[in-house]
């Protein structure tokens, strides 16, 4: 069951198939638009809440639609996006000590640090896809396999492409510490890098890696979308535990707009693209559209389903290592995670 057809508050439920046939017809912008905008003129009172996410990740921009569009307005919501540059471990500490409400990141950059134990609790996936491993054209690396004995670049050791191709590995008969040489480089160097021979494939995300693929440079050995990831989660909305436990409106609020808008981005990309193309404006609209369009941003599972998929995430983290091999998967993902749509 979709979040739009799990509200009870709705006095008539709308399944999300009925919402995306309506997006496409046009239908669904101005409504939610005028909803939006009709409550944030009616003088009730909004919400304040501080969401973190990455302003240069294109895989975010259902939240610059949920503000563009008058999404969060809808459920009586006053989100102020903070663009979070830190580390992960500092992020997440800034949601459980108050400094924010929330954030959208990588599930593989907040499993590990979440294992550590922090006061936030992931409500909901936000969509799958957006990793990719490429190569240069020509080298002759075609799949997974054909990497033994070749160095990736990484824009960090701990990034969240390292740890996912490192479990792909690891499933195709790999070893992803001693079949592979993985080397940090600054983003915008790892280009460079395999011009220069010094590393074979790159691992890293959209927009950079589909870019770098647009020109016929590079080509893609694999990405988070295949063979059964294909309905995996990617990235993830976090909440600070004391605003479920205060606040749980404000937390089924935030999580409902947040999903509302990945489906407004699967029904309408281009709005999605013209929200957000003024934080990357070096990136062509329609470039854009097509790296929405290839995720998954129909996929974004709250409850049972999504329990079930971190839990999957932590058993593959232990198997490469990243978790400790005394972690319970079945107990991290019920640690971790909370269900706000349940009531």
């Amino acid at each position: 069951m979709s979040h739009l057809e799990s509200d009870p508050r709705a006095a008539h439920p709308i399944a999300r198939r009925t919402l995306l046939k309506a997006a496409a017809a046009g239908a669904v912008a101005p409504l939610v638009g005028l909803a939006g905008r009709a409550l944030a003129q009616s003088g009730a009172p909004l919400k304040k809440l501080r969401l973190t996410w990455n302003a240069t990740a294109i895989c975010t921009s259902p939240v610059a639609v949920a503000v563009d569009k008058g999404i969060f307005a809808k459920y009586r919501l006053d989100v102020e996006l903070v663009n979070f540059g830190a580390s992960t471990e500092a992020l997440l500490e800034a949601i459980a000590t108050g400094k924010a409400d929330a954030g959208v990141g990588m599930a593989l950059r907040w499993m590990k640090p979440l294992e550590q134990g922090f006061d936030v609790k992931v409500v909901a996936a936000t969509h799958g896809g957006c990793s990719r491993l490429i190569a240069p054209a020509g080298a002759g690396i075609a799949r997974i396999e054909d990497l033994k004995g070749k160095a990736i670049g990484v824009s960090d050791l701990a990034a969240p492409g390292k740890n996912f191709f490192s479990i792909m590995m690891t499933k195709a008969g790999l070893d992803p510490t001693r079949d592979v040489e993985w080397r940090q480089y600054p983003g915008e160097l790892l280009t460079a890098a395999a011009d220069k021979g010094e590393i074979q494939a790159i691992a890293d995300g959209d927009p950079k890696a589909w870019m770098w693929m647009k020109d016929g440079k590079f080509v893609q050995v694999a990405s988070n979308l295949d063979g059964e990831y294909a309905n995996r989660m990617c990235c993830i909305l976090g909440l600070r535990g004391s605003l479920l436990r205060d606040d749980p409106a404000a937390a089924a609020a935030l999580t409902r707009a947040v999903l509302e808008a990945q489906d407004w981005t699967v029904a309408r990309p281009q709005d999605a693209a013209q929200s957000f193309i003024k934080y990357t404006p070096k990136v062509a609209e329609a470039d854009l559209v097509a790296m929405l369009q290839s995720q998954t941003h129909q996929h974004h599972p709250v409850g049972t389903d999504l329990k079930a998929e971190i839990a999957l995430l932590a058993d593959e983290l232990k198997l490469v290592g990243v978790f400790k091999p005394s972690t319970d998967p079945a107990k991290f993902a019920t640690k971790v995670y909370a269900d706000v749509l349940a009531a």
